[in-house]
């Protein structure tokens, strides 16, 4: 049988808008070296492997150079390519079994809600050097169990900014996350996400990092839901809801293409 795989952008309700990732429903788990390498073939910020695991699936994300602990938008797509094949009950809730526990998502209407575990910034000085390689003097400054996060004085500053993303390869473990109160009526709070330790430079669209984004704003404003924005050149919005420790995603996806690995390609 062939293995095929989906290509969905995530966190957009249109196609080349959003991130886009690979997903690729398994019948048996493959070795790290072939998820690598196939990841790698991609290109693209992750690709997910899905195998089915008691009531769920077991969900891993792969950068084209990492594995990583936790990927938003990769899991939307996972969901996303379920319902849509019938592979999972419109009105089911889906479990995935991750490196960061078990994760579930479920449909809304025409979007679909991820249920995270909430990852907010703690406050800390940034590493030396990192202000200047993002071209940012910080309002705030903290770390996330995956990222740095910084705080900036205003929208203007997030989109313009040009980072060095050698020197950010060079000071960072997975990334750093940078966000400012929006200027748009449309969104609550904008971001921006460097992750060149990984290989992306910026990704278009990163669920995981408003798992810390929710509960700072959160903590900045006392609200608990917001309309988010990522300001890549892509785009993306997404709806974030913090609950304790949990933080709740709802974005939309689309399907651009599939695809199937030659034979040699299997193995």
């Amino acid at each position: 049988m062939a293995q095929t795989f989906l290509q969905i952008d995530a966190f957009t309700d249109r196609p080349f808008a959003g991130n886009p990732a690979a997903v690729f429903i398994l019948e048996t788990a493959k070795d790290d070296a072939w998820c690598q390498a196939v990841a790698r073939e991609m290109a693209l910020s992750e690709t997910a492997f899905l195998v089915p695991e008691g009531e769920g699936h077991r969900l891993r994300w792969f950068t084209p150079e990492a594995e990583v602990d936790l990927c938003g938008h990769a899991t939307l797509a996972s969901a996303h390519a379920l319902f849509e094949s019938g592979a999972a009950p419109p009105d089911g809730i889906l479990r995935f079994r991750t490196r960061s526990g078990e994760l579930r998502a479920r449909r809304l209407e025409d979007w679909i809600e991820l249920d995270f575990p909430s990852t907010p910034p703690e406050a800390c000085p940034l590493p030396e050097g990192l202000s200047a390689a993002l071209g940012l003097e910080p309002s705030w400054t903290g770390k996330t169990p995956f990222d740095f996060f910084v705080e900036a004085a205003s929208a203007a500053e997030i989109l313009a900014l040009k980072p060095d993303f050698g020197r950010i390869k060079a000071l960072t473990g997975r990334g750093v996350i940078v966000t400012a109160a929006s200027e748009d009526d449309a969104w609550d709070f904008i971001s921006r996400f460097f992750a060149p330790a990984v290989g992306i430079d910026e990704d278009p669209v990163t669920g995981s990092a408003h798992c810390a984004l929710g509960p700072f704003w959160k903590m900045k404003t006392g609200r608990s839901a917001f309309a988010a924005h990522q300001a890549s050149a892509r785009g993306g919005d997404l709806r974030v809801r913090v609950a304790g420790e949990r933080c709740f995603l709802l974005g939309q996806a689309v399907t651009v293409f599939e695809g199937a690995l030659r034979p040699a390609a299997r193995e």
